[in-house]
């Protein structure tokens, strides 16, 4: 069994892998990282679900809820099951003035702390290097030589 020290350390894996997904180009990994550990959490009964909060961002305009959970001193939003909007009080729009506790947690660290706690094995694939070609640009062949030059490029 996990102590206390644990799960505040989860907690703050959490919060910083949550702070980075804010402003990634591409989140997706980062919000699953985030999601699998408090779900994980939940079923341990090492979090606790404190309610429904409408959503800062609604989706296509709707307005949509999301589920609030708490996490050691962290709170924390994830999207919500058909169970949490039977069983839970909706508690309406999000506090502004509410901020969780400051942590100096990295990214990579908060990685090495999560993804054994929710058995994750990273992708032992080389990532693709992305190569920028403009839509506008097209290759110029002025200026091109064969190699080895042949007798029509010699100059006599």
């Amino acid at each position: 069994m996990s102590t206390d020290s644990d799960i505040h350390e989860i907690a703050q894996a959490i919060f910083s892998v949550n702070r980075h997904a804010k402003t990634a180009p591409e989140p997706q990994h980062l919000y699953f990282i985030k999601k699998e550990a408090i779900n994980k959490l939940l079923k341990e009964k090492r979090a606790e679900r404190i309610g429904l909060h409408f959503s800062d961002r609604p989706k296509y305009s709707n307005q949509h809820s999301t589920l609030l959970v708490k996490v050691a001193d962290y709170y924390f939003h994830i999207p919500p099951t058909k169970e949490d909007f039977k069983e839970l009080e909706h508690l309406g729009s999000l506090d502004k003035n509410y901020r969780n506790p400051h942590s100096k947690m990295s990214l990579s660290q908060a990685k090495r702390v999560l993804y054994p706690y929710i058995n994750y094995k990273p992708s032992t694939k080389p990532k693709k290097s992305r190569t920028y070609t403009s839509a506008y640009y097209t290759p110029s062949s002025l200026g091109k030589m064969e190699w080895p030059p042949t007798s029509r490029h010699r100059n006599y």
